[in-house]
């Protein structure tokens, strides 16, 4: 039995039958207009429609200053406008966001919402190598919403090992969606990255969504558009020794979405973590056991 209400699961049936990926390839070249009269429009009605967004944080505190919409969107914030818990055992939030889930993959199933899970193997580029990594362990899953920051970090220090971008659908990762559809998470276009940490394997999932108009990483830059229908997931095994520290950045959404990270069982949840509760980047999420 699932939470998902009528106008949950209406939504959901919409998005089956939009041009998600149309529309989102759409608002990839829209954001990236540096037209000024228009790129300032943009900026100016979309923080009238998220009035919580401040510019107070921003490297660059002036709208009008912003090269482009997309520019504005992944805005840098000052140093020292997120503290990360520096404590080594201490596991950290990636993103400012709001959890959805979290808990233990049973069965080689994460929870998605009630009454929905789905294949930790899907998830992860369809490699049973690497979902054996996570028999057994645990995962969180943090959602973005449009007013939140959106470059992404590590939690704990890491060393890149492979990633992989995964084709997929466009459609919309809210709670609403989630509730309503199926797998979506393991449905959509998505970039999996796969570091050696202190807690053993670490994946992290940037899960792509409708009006998503790339997401990137920093040793590959922007990986996606073009949104492609291949059959097959990219892979790449890292040659280059690529090490981020806690806190560092490693990718950014261009647009909203969702990030997903899976561990072996080796994570204490702070006790005060709970579904729908917001995040900021950096505070502790979980403390490192052995």
């Amino acid at each position: 039995m699932t939470d998902a209400s009528l106008g949950d699961r209406a939504f959901a049936a919409i998005q089956q039958i939009l041009p998600t990926r149309m529309l989102s390839s759409g608002m990839h070249a829209l954001t990236r207009i540096e037209t000024p009269w228009f790129k300032n429009a943009f900026i100016c009605v979309f923080m009238r429609l998220f009035p919580s967004i401040s510019l107070d944080e921003a490297v660059v505190g002036d709208a009008t200053k912003f090269k482009s919409f997309n520019a504005f969107f992944t805005r840098a914030l000052k140093p020292g406008a997120r503290s990360v818990d520096a404590a080594p055992l201490a596991f950290v939030s990636p993103v400012d966001g709001t959890v959805s889930q979290f808990g233990d993959i049973t069965g080689g199933e994460l929870i998605q919402a009630k009454g929905h899970t789905y294949s930790a193997e899907t998830l992860l580029a369809d490699r049973a190598d690497w979902a054996a990594e996570f028999a057994g362990g645990q995962f969180i899953t943090i959602y973005l919403a449009p007013y939140n920051y959106h470059r992404i970090h590590m939690p704990l220090k890491g060393v890149l090992r492979e990633w992989a971008y995964v084709p997929g659908r466009l459609f919309s990762v809210n709670h609403a969606t989630a509730r309503a559809l199926p797998g979506v998470f393991a449905r959509n276009e998505r970039v999996v990255a796969i570091f050696d940490t202190a807690v053993g394997p670490m994946a992290m999932v940037l899960v792509g969504a409708l009006f998503v108009g790339s997401m990137e990483t920093v040793w590959a830059g922007e990986i996606s558009p073009p949104h492609t229908r291949e059959p097959e997931p990219r892979v790449y095994a890292q040659s280059d020794t690529i090490v981020l520290e806690k806190g560092m950045e490693m990718g950014r959404f261009n647009m909203g979405s969702t990030v997903i990270l899976l561990t072996p069982k080796k994570l204490d949840w702070v006790g005060t973590l709970v579904s729908k509760l917001p995040l900021r980047m950096g505070e502790r999420i979980a403390t490192i056991v052995d």
